[in-house]
């Protein structure tokens, strides 16, 4: 069974630090987990609510659970036809991790206007905003693959989280020049967990 989860961007953090293998654990007043059987539900969760809360970012995540598992927990509609969930309740969600099979994935991404993204300790992205970064990212190539490469090491989790924003926002063609050159790099060092292929 395909399923779909929108996330900020706090929770794709956390996504992408269990290998993009688990969602994590539900905080104690939320007691379901309730990814969305259809994309056009999660996108507008993920585009309408995300954007304007906390990190204004919303991403939409797709996965897929053996089907014959995923059977056992109630399907409930929430308002029309398409909003429809599969609740999980939160104390079996280690389980429900354990049957995601291969890996969970970024298939569309949303960001307010006033978006500053995740902003690192280290490295040369460290203290700046989601479009700065950008640009450091294409001074680092303008001066040697092997800078590009050390930044990609220190802060990979920055960029994946901020490649979608990256790849609708870029305005020049340095920045598509740096976009594509992490996306090669990146499939080199990471080969198991793909880019946003937002376009």
């Amino acid at each position: 069974m395909i399923l779909y989860r929108p996330v900020g961007l706090e929770e794709l953090q956390l996504i992408y630090e269990s290998g993009m293998r688990a969602f994590p654990p539900r905080l104690p007043e939320q007691p379901i987990f309730y990814p969305v059987l259809n994309y056009a539900y999660a996108a507008q969760i993920a585009r309408d609510w995300n954007t304007k809360n906390n990190t204004l970012a919303g991403y939409v995540t797709e996965f897929t659970v053996d089907g014959a598992y995923a059977a056992q927990f109630d399907r409930k509609i929430v308002g029309g036809r398409r909003h429809e969930e599969l609740w999980v309740p939160a104390d079996q969600l280690d389980t429900f991790n354990r049957n995601i099979q291969n890996y969970i994935l970024v298939t569309s991404a949303y960001f307010g206007t006033e978006f500053q993204g995740h902003v690192p300790s280290q490295g040369h992205l460290q203290g700046r905003d989601v479009v700065t970064q950008l640009e450091t990212l294409a001074m680092l190539l303008e001066q040697s693959p092997a800078a590009l490469y050390n930044e990609i090491q220190i802060n990979h989790t920055t960029l994946f989280l901020h490649f979608p924003f990256w790849k609708t926002h870029a305005t020049s063609t340095r920045h598509n020049n740096v976009l594509e050159a992490i996306e090669t790099l990146w499939s080199e060092m990471f080969s198991d967990i793909m880019l946003s292929q937002i376009t």
